[in-house]
């Protein structure tokens, strides 16, 4: 599905999405995918089940107020113990399935949000 374009003015935005991808600022990725304003990153996370408290240690990290989470074709949530480290950095956790990440995280960034989302894309076929 194509989204439809807010001015991105330098920023990353989603542009599209679909069974096994998703589209930044005209950019397809096919593999899970770290997304902020600035920048798009591999993220080296192989399925939802890879998720680990190092993974949510590393994300706490990132300079954001809100990390919106994408756990793919359905919604599934990480255990909370998972996600302490983003508690500590004071960082808001929210998980969608990936299509709602694409369509929030465009609203959020428009609004000034200091936002990241990190997507598992997984493999269709």
């Amino acid at each position: 599905m194509k989204l439809h374009q807010i001015r991105a003015r330098g920023r990353n935005l989603f542009t599209g999405y679909g069974p096994g991808y998703v589209s930044v600022s005209g950019t397809r990725w096919e593999s899970s995918v770290i997304v902020l304003a600035d920048r798009a990153e591999r993220w080296e996370v192989a399925g939802f089940d890879a998720l680990t408290e190092d993974t949510f240690t590393r994300l706490a990290e990132l300079p954001i107020e809100i990390l919106l989470l994408g756990s793919g074709a359905r919604l599934r949530f990480p255990h909370p113990r998972l996600t302490q480290a983003l508690i500590g950095a004071g960082i808001g956790l929210e998980v969608m399935d990936t299509q709602a990440v694409c369509r929030t995280y465009n609203i959020l960034l428009e609004e000034g949000r200091r936002v990241a989302a990190a997507l598992l894309i997984e493999r269709t076929g």
